[in-house]
């Protein structure tokens, strides 16, 4: 017991001299259990020192290289999990600017308040996406069952994310040049240009398809062209709405009756981007809508 109260109290200390970021050690299962002990501590200074020890121990870092991993068995899922956890907490517990705090929450507030507007404009109203790595999938997944697309029974964010990364890995000239890249341009310091190599983009391929890992708009023109329907994107930004067509010859516009509409939000959700879905306008929903 000692060695590990000793760990926990070193880590916890100011070093006389900042070392270099040193990626967390998730195989000290004794360790990360303090932590998160610590984090969920009702002392504010406590919470604010473990954040701390793991902003600097690059735990964000560490949960995307367990996320990549092509092979992985439950005990690696589990640190993978136990490490995306505790970056996000370590990012809410850690220390933070008054202002930019303030700016963050004006910035969220205009934002909410021009999806909103754009709702109203074309008669929709937001259905709340639990904000995880599948919101994107699961917001998708409730417009097509909307749409009658996918069985209810079927319409969930492992359909969609499997039906994403099938069409991705089948069309990889149409997505490799957008892809983040391992290499080069797209990785932490990387000085040059680098492609995505074919062996990173079957593991990416692998990892949306079998992780939580988030989604974003190559995965978006997926799902268009994957289910042949439109996905109109309301955003707090210019354009109000981004719309993706499913081919070149579909040209679908706001108000066409077959489109699947979700909207995207940057800045209000603490763990980052997120993805909701817009379902039409009732009566009942508006209702329930005030009341929320």
């Amino acid at each position: 017991m000692a060695p590990k109260k000793n760990k926990l109290k070193k880590m916890l200390s100011p070093p006389a001299h900042a070392p270099p970021p040193v990626e967390a050690n998730v195989d000290d299962d004794d360790l990360m259990d303090d932590l998160f002990a610590q984090l969920d501590s009702k002392d504010e200074s406590v919470k604010q020192e473990s954040a701390t020890v793991l902003s600097e121990m690059n735990i964000d870092k560490v949960a995307d290289k367990l996320e990549s991993a092509p092979k992985k068995d439950s005990k690696a899922r589990h640190k993978a999990r136990q490490a995306r956890k505790a970056a996000a907490l370590a990012e809410s517990y850690a220390p933070t600017d008054a202002d930019a705090d303030a700016r963050l929450e004006r910035e969220a507030k205009e934002e909410e308040e021009q999806i909103k507007k754009t709702c109203e404009e074309l008669g929709l109203m937001i259905h709340e996406i639990t904000p995880d790595g599948h919101c994107l999938f699961s917001a998708v997944a409730d417009q097509l069952s909307l749409l009658g697309i996918l069985p209810s029974a079927q319409a969930t964010y492992a359909t969609c994310r499997k039906a994403a990364a099938d069409y991705i890995q089948s069309h990889p000239d149409d997505f490799l040049p957008f892809l983040p890249s391992d290499l080069g341009e797209d990785a932490a310091g990387a000085g040059e240009a680098g492609l995505m190599d074919r062996a990173g983009f079957e593991r990416y391929c692998a990892t949306m398809r079998n992780t939580a890992v988030w989604g974003g708009e190559p995965e978006v023109v997926a799902l268009s062209r994957a289910y042949n329907v439109p996905i109109h994107v309301v955003q707090g930004g210019k354009p109000p709405v981004v719309v993706h067509d499913p081919s070149e010859q579909t040209r679908s516009a706001p108000g066409d009756k077959r489109i699947v509409y979700i909207s995207y939000h940057r800045r209000l959700y603490g763990l980052g981007e997120h993805y909701n879905s817009l379902r039409p306008k009732t009566i009942m929903g508006s209702i329930k809508a005030a009341f929320q």
